[in-house]
């Protein structure tokens, strides 16, 4: 039942259970006190106003404590800033005061509404916004819930007597509540220094990481564009029109080139549009999002039913037909709106292949958009030059005819399994347990399967012409899919399938995390509750405190992994580096694992929700447990990359072996070296 209904409980499950948290009758202290902040403002002095109100029966302590009392101190306070000083101390009204017998203290407490108030004197004749925090703890005659803290912002109009009055900041006295970076004092002396916050040294990110591949990528697409029913038969035809309308051979070549340059710069400028659209900072959130990858999905599944015949997606033939027109006014303009016709032609074929791209790129962030549009347009472009060049190559290329579907097909069932990818991130993210990894092997088989059966003819599709007899190559590329297929049948019965371990969810993220048979998870000596089944079968924890008070506590090493759900060069390093003979057996018996995942997007208790100092000069709210240990490896380590290692000692030193990453140490002799090195230190 869970397998054949699948789509359709995905979809109603998430929903589900997020109306259902929203509806949890939890007590939250920020339901039960509502705080507002305003602001009186007459001429150059304002009052920083807030007004509190409590649900019946429940309170909050007074800002002003009695000496030696027991709870938690209401706070109301302001940032520093230039734009105005303090004047005095917060104003609070008379507090409910009297003595609790049972505890023995006296109690000073607001109920029902209360205000709180500012004084400040603005200095500066330009409107700015003024920022601070508060924080309580609510209570009732018989309980008190957590802490809760939160900032609020508010607009101030500048006074144009300010500059006259020469008024400083000098003698406020209300301190920022924003925390700053994690100091680095333990960190040992190679690691990278954290900058001051006036000038913020710019985070390392995966995206620069993920360049090459994405171009790599990116170009064999173009190359798979190339051999499309609506590009091929476009280069004879191309290039015959430049050779024959020019004078001379070298202008033929001349316009060729330029018509090629056009396509790299009509494609590159939809690059650069999506990633000044949606921003480097939020095509690097992509990723980890799992209602993005969701619709990055749905996207490629349309694309490739598209691909296999069912439609076909086209631009707005006015945008075709103004393109086609403007290529007859001739010259360097002409050869412009030839090249954009091209593009616009032949979107229906080229469209599935660069929408998978943007997707793709836009999942790693940065500019790699840029970077994919690049090299999809560079293989594009290049055939045009290069047979306008050397015009007898063209005796070479095949005819057109029933291949170039063929090609598009499987285009489209190819797509159909990287579609999967994005849901599978989608289900992990969100923890869902749908899409395991037996059920996506299986899904893989099945699709590949459909493939295998595609190419030796025993199916067709739409717009195939009818299959008289196999070529070679077709027989060929059957024979290798069939044999991928059987490749991954294992793998549905706990198999590592190592060459496409980035793809499927990780061997933890099953209906059998121990493998068929549940063989059981590696044994820790003096185990604790707090571990959890990790990869390879390893036990580890997944909260940085409880792993370093027993390392501490066992006197032994403490691995940091900085990983995340949807981390694909995580999974390549789990499943092809940390098993091997010589590095697993120091996992298991010589440290202590920690994976800090930080995409992990549960929220984290209220009292721990603070605001940080990013090193980009902004604040920022701890929110999840994703952001706590995104801000951990960012502030002590200066990087933002994934998988992140570092080894530390059992007292919490780092060691001199610094850190070690997917780009340097996927070679599992490299890793070994950096791991024994550190080992080798404590010895």
């Amino acid at each position: 039942m869970k397998y054949t209904t699948f789509f359709l409980l995905f979809i109603f499950t998430s929903l589900f259970k997020t109306i259902g948290f929203s509806q949890s009758k939890i007590e939250l202290p920020e339901d039960m006190v509502k705080w507002k902040v305003t602001v009186d403002q007459k001429g150059c002095e304002a009052t920083v106003i807030a007004s509190v109100t409590m649900v019946t029966h429940w309170h909050i302590n007074s800002i002003a404590l009695p000496k030696g009392t027991f709870g938690y101190a209401t706070k109301f306070q302001l940032n520093k800033s230039a734009d105005y000083k303090v004047i005095g101390v917060v104003s609070e009204p008379k507090p409910i005061q009297k003595h609790d017998d049972e505890a023995d203290e006296d109690l000073s407490y607001h109920e029902g509404k209360v205000v709180f108030k500012y004084k400040i004197q603005i200095l500066t004749d330009k409107d700015f916004v003024l920022k601070g925090t508060y924080a309580f703890q609510t209570c009732d005659e018989s309980h008190c819930l957590a802490p809760y803290d939160d900032v609020f912002s508010v607009k101030v109009k500048g006074c144009l007597d300010a500059a006259s009055e020469g008024l400083t900041p000098e003698d406020s006295s209300i301190t920022s509540t924003t925390v700053e970076p994690i100091k680095t004092s333990r960190i040992d002396k190679n690691a990278p220094k954290i900058q001051s916050n006036n000038n913020p040294k710019p985070v390392k990110s995966t995206s620069d990481r993920s360049v090459l591949t994405i171009f790599i990528l990116s170009f064999l697409s173009g190359l798979a564009a190339l051999m499309t029913p609506c590009v091929f038969p476009m280069i004879p035809m191309t290039v015959s029109f430049f050779t024959k309308q020019s004078k001379t051979k070298s202008q033929g070549v001349r316009n060729a080139f330029l018509y090629s340059f056009f396509i790299i710069v009509i494609y590159i400028t939809l690059g650069v549009a999506v990633t000044a659209i949606f921003g480097a900072e939020v095509l690097n959130k992509m990723s980890t999002n799992p209602w993005f990858n969701f619709i990055f999905f749905l996207i490629l599944v349309i694309f490739a039913i598209s691909f296999m015949g069912a439609f076909e997606i086209r631009m707005p033939s006015k945008w075709v037909n103004k393109a086609d027109k403007a290529s007859d006014k001739g010259g360097i303009i002409g050869i412009f709106f030839m090249a954009l016709a091209l593009a616009l032609v032949s979107f229906s074929c080229t469209g599935p292949i660069v929408g998978s791209l943007l997707v793709e790129a836009a999942s790693k962030g940065g500019i790699t958009p840029v970077i994919g549009m690049f090299g999809f347009s560079l293989a594009l472009a290049l055939p045009f030059g290069l047979f306008a060049a050397f015009p007898g190559w063209m005796n070479s290329l095949p005819k057109s005819g029933g291949w170039l579907n063929t090609v598009k097909v499987v285009l489209g069932i190819l797509e159909l399994a990287l579609a999967l990818k994005f849901l599978s991130n989608a289900d992990y993210g969100l923890q869902l347990h749908y899409l395991e990894r037996e059920l996506f092997i299986a899904a893989w088989v099945a699709i590949f399967g459909l493939l295998a059966i595609y190419l030796f003819g025993f199916i067709t599709f739409p717009h195939d012409s009818k299959v008289e007899r196999l070529s070679v190559g077709r027989i060929m590329l059957g024979t290798v899919v069939t044999m991928f297929v059987i490749y991954m049948l294992p793998g549905m019965w706990g198999a590592p399938l190592k060459l496409i371990n980035a793809f499927p969810p990780p061997t933890t993220y099953s209906e059998s995390p121990l493998g068929f048979g549940g063989s059981g998870a590696v044994a820790v000596e003096g185990g604790n509750e707090d571990m959890h089944l990790g990869p390879q079968k390893l036990m580890v924890f997944h909260d940085f405190d409880e792993a370093e008070a027993y390392a501490k506590k066992v006197n032994k090493p403490l691995f940091v992994d900085f990983t995340g759900y949807q981390c694909v060069n995580c999974r390549k390093m789990e499943e092809t580096v940390w098993g091997e003979a010589g590095i697993i057996e120091h996992l298991r018996d010589d440290v202590v694992i920690v994976s800090l995942h930080v995409d992990d997007l549960k929220e984290l208790p209220i009292k721990e929700q603070i605001t940080v100092k990013w090193p980009n000069g902004k604040d920022k709210k701890l929110v999840t447990y994703g952001d706590k240990w995104m801000y951990k490896e960012i502030s002590e380590y200066e990087i933002a990359a994934q998988p992140y290692y570092v080894l530390k000692s059992p007292d919490g030193k780092n060691l001199s072996n610094g850190s070690a990453d997917y780009q340097n140490h996927s070679n599992p002799e490299v890793f070994k070296a950096w791991f024994e090195k550190g080992l080798g230190e404590i010895k």
